[in-house]
């Protein structure tokens, strides 16, 4: 026999062949996903840094309401959205820079900045859950073609009335390949998960050291606010 991945393929059961394209689907949507993630990724960091660039001046010189409207305009960035969702609480309770003594406006910032760090997790795991799905379950897709292709391998033995190994190799040699391929998918799609994992991670750090570095920015131009007041890192 030819042990071609063509001829494989023309030898393979049904039930072997709705595998393979089963795993084909998993790792179509393993890149899909792969490549979206990346140029997610990518974005929000060219726009957090760009951003850090040009509102630390004016968050020095107390022009919130320049760097809020700056950080409205970078939707992509982590950092620009947590910074912004500070500023418009503050702004919106002061704007004329001018406190209110009825109002908390530290942690109404503080809650704002919870939430979007919270929101932003969520936007930056989207798609991963399918990438964690992918690596625990392709190993298994890939052995269930298995098991039948060599229950399709024995079958054709018993119709040839054969008994040796050569009668059954090639059958078993097309089964595996489903195990292969599974396990092949699944590797790929852990390394990705974890990758993309650690990247959201550091990504986590950077907006919640933003979120504590506008608060004490706050407190030092406006002691009034509350100095013994602190920023819990979620």
């Amino acid at each position: 026999m030819d042990f071609t991945l063509s001829q494989m393929w023309i030898q393979m059961g049904i039930v072997a062949k709705v595998v393979v394209a089963v795993l084909a689907v998993m790792s179509i949507f393993t890149v899909a996903v792969s490549v979206e993630r990346l140029v997610v990724f990518g974005r929000a960091q060219r726009q957090s840094r760009r951003y850090a660039r040009k509102a630390r001046e004016a968050l020095e010189n107390r022009r919130y309401k320049e760097a809020c409207d700056m950080a409205l305009r970078l939707k992509a960035s982590h950092v620009a959205s947590v910074i912004g969702a500070a500023l418009t609480e503050f702004v919106a309770a002061a704007p004329d820079g001018a406190l209110s003594q009825s109002y908390d406006v530290l942690g109404a910032v503080q809650r704002a900045i919870e939430k979007t760090i919270a929101r932003q997790n969520a936007i930056l795991r989207r798609g991963l859950s399918g990438l964690a799905t992918v690596g625990s379950t392709a190993p298994f897709v890939g052995l269930f073609g298995t098991t039948f292709g060599i229950i399709n391998a024995f079958q054709g033995m018993a119709r040839e009335g054969g008994g040796g190994l050569g009668a059954i190799a090639a059958g078993i040699a097309e089964a595996l390949i489903t195990t292969a391929v599974g396990i092949g998918v699944a590797v790929v799609a852990v390394l990705l998960y974890n990758y993309f994992t650690a990247h959201i991670e550091e990504m986590q750090v950077d907006a919640n050291e933003s979120g504590v570095e506008v608060v004490d920015l706050m407190l030092k131009h406006y002691p009034q606010l509350g100095a013994s007041n602190t920023y819990h890192q979620r």
